[in-house]
Order: structure tokens, then sequence, then C-alpha cells
């Protein structure tokens, strides 16, 4: 029995967890389509390697289109597939949350 049959969170987490997944998520959400140049930008601190190895793991999971033209230079265009479009709702209300929680720790924090 795989480990992760278990537990869906568990599972979840393995698909979207990691330092970069959620980032390269969100940035193709808010573009639509999106060049790997571009994408790149919009990810502060993200080397070619982990951006091309994420990619690949988000394609291989369902959750990106890759589009690949035959032109030369090569163009390769990203854009969501349909499940990856389902995760949005759930990062939109984790963003709402963690900026809940933000102001809630920042405010404790405030010197009296």
């Amino acid at each position: 029995m795989n480990k992760y049959n278990d537990c869906p969170l568990t599972f979840t987490m393995k698909i979207i967890g990691g330092k970069w997944r959620l980032p390269i998520l969100w940035a193709i959400h808010k573009q639509e389509v999106i060049r790997y140049n571009e994408l790149k930008r919009q990810i502060e601190g993200i080397t070619n390697m982990m951006l091309t190895q994420s990619l690949k793991e988000l394609e291989s999971y369902g959750l990106l289109i890759r589009k690949q033209y035959p032109e030369i230079p090569p163009r390769v265009e990203y854009m969501l597939s349909e499940d990856g479009k389902t995760l949005i709702p759930s990062l939109k209300q984790l963003a709402e949350w963690g900026k809940l929680m933000q102001q809630k720790i920042t405010q404790s924090q405030a010197p009296f």
C-alpha cells in the first residue's frame, strides 16, 4: 500500500509542497499563459535548474500544460491545466488565512 493513500493532505503536499511549486503555480495563474523567462523573472531567487525541475514535476502531476512551438528560437509557454485551475480557490483561501495570521502576529509583537 502506498503511504500517500491513507492521508489526502499528505498526498496533496507531495504534489504541491516544496519551496517553489506554489509560487510557480501562482505566477502562472496570474498571467494565464507565461513563457519560461518571464516566469523566472517573477519568482525571485529560483535557479534555472530548480525552475526546470519544478515545471517538469508539476507537468507530470497534470497541473501544468507545456506548449512548445516549432520556431527558431524555440518558444515554450506554460499554462495551468484544468486540474491546476481547481487549486486556485484553495490557494486564495490559504493566502487570506496567511494575511490574517500575519496581521495577528504583527499586532501581538507591537511594542506598547
